[in-house]
């Protein structure tokens, strides 16, 4: 971490954040000098992590907020938000144009989640703050928006380790089946007769139990691909249950 003089204060990074460090700089210590004005979460996101993914920080065993003014000889302890992270109501999500994946998948487990593939990151911001919704990226510019309540960075490049990762985070509460996982809307069990006109001749022979999107009027019904979704479904059970 270089040399530390007498004006320095010390950040020790958990091993949780140390991905969001530049490789160059993924030590344990990292030193930050005070100035007198910038506050501790304008240091921690200085050196690359992203506000929304830190916990508890202490100095010298006291609890500091973002807003804390380091002093020179500081000793900082750094943790990451500790899982389950808790909020005040059931999670709520809106996710980036990149997470489209994602997004179905939560929408399978009957998890609430916003998806636009055209929206910038100004309205992002927007319906996330006005909805409630937790933002969910790996966009860590994004992330360092001042305006944004809520937000968090997704783990992993495939989408079941972004999943898993989703579960582990947040333990939203699974109820598979019951999303439109084409708009998110609720899904509402449908008589045969009803959705006839919309099913090819092949899926009215074969089967018989349906659900409607009650926003979009999307039909649903388990077919060919039923298999791979229920095994996503099984994985994430196993996931949630730890």
């Amino acid at each position: 971490m270089g040399v530390v003089t007498e004006r320095d204060a010390r950040l020790r990074i958990a091993d949780e954040l140390m991905m969001f460090l530049p490789v160059s700089r993924r030590h344990e210590w990292q030193r930050v000098t005070p100035d007198g004005t910038s506050t501790l979460g304008h240091h921690v996101e200085s050196v690359g992590i992203p506000l929304t993914e830190v916990g508890p920080m202490t100095v010298d065993g006291h609890g500091v907020g973002p807003s804390y003014q380091p002093v020179a000889g500081d000793v900082v302890e750094v943790r990451a938000v500790p899982r389950p992270q808790q909020l005040p109501h059931e999670p709520r999500f809106l996710l980036d144009v990149h997470l489209g994946t994602l997004s179905r998948r939560l929408r399978l487990l009957g998890i609430d989640a916003a998806y636009h593939n055209d929206m910038d990151d100004p309205a992002l911001v927007a319906q996330a703050n006005e909805e409630h919704r937790v933002l969910l990226t790996q966009d860590r510019g994004l992330l360092r928006r001042r305006a944004l309540w809520l937000g968090a960075y997704v783990r992993g490049s495939r989408p079941q380790d972004q999943l898993r990762d989703l579960l582990e985070r947040f333990s939203p509460p699974l109820r598979p089946w019951t999303r439109c996982t084409a708009c998110n809307g609720e899904l509402a069990p449908a008589a045969k007769r009803e959705v006839e006109p919309l099913l090819e001749a092949g899926t009215r022979r074969n089967f018989d139990a349906y659900g409607q999107c009650r926003d979009c009027g999307q039909v649903y019904w388990h077919g060919a691909h039923s298999g791979h979704l229920e095994e996503i479904v099984r994985s994430a059970r196993q996931w949630a249950a730890g």
